[in-house]
């Protein structure tokens, strides 16, 4: 039996508000802004049919020391471990007025994601997760 880190799960930041508080999750998401005397990233991907997507409220603290400047400009697509936290008292969601869910997340890792082709990436993960729901369904 393994004692080390649990493994992340991959999906799209749309379906981390599905996610519950203690999740290991990787997902992608483009930023939207930073606050600096938070330490909240703030990073959303809006799929097409969406209206008011999700937003990821990413404190980074833990990975500060690792991070660029670029990776905290906005339009910047950044890829995220982390844990799913609960929602903290008075959150910082970096002054946007937004109608969508709000997830908060634990920066455990973050990198740039660099030249991404946005709808391969969706489709991909979309795909892994049919593919992960049957697994599933076949084990129980």
């Amino acid at each position: 039996m393994s004692h080390g880190p649990r493994p992340s799960q991959l999906c799209l930041l749309s379906d981390l508000p599905r996610k519950q508080v203690g999740d290991k999750m990787r997902f992608l998401g483009c930023v939207e802004s930073y606050s600096p005397m938070s330490g909240i990233l703030t990073l959303e991907h809006r799929l097409p049919d969406e209206t008011h997507p999700a937003l990821a409220l990413v404190d980074v603290k833990l990975v500060l020391e690792s991070m660029r400047s670029d990776q905290t400009r906005k339009g910047e697509w950044v890829n995220v471990i982390g844990y799913i936290t609960e929602i903290p008292p008075l959150a910082d969601d970096g002054g946007l007025s937004h109608g969508g869910p709000r997830i908060h997340a634990q920066a455990v890792l973050l990198w740039s994601a660099g030249p991404v082709d946005i709808q391969r990436y969706e489709l991909s993960v979309k795909a892994l997760d049919q593919t992960n729901g049957v697994n599933n369904a076949n084990s129980s």
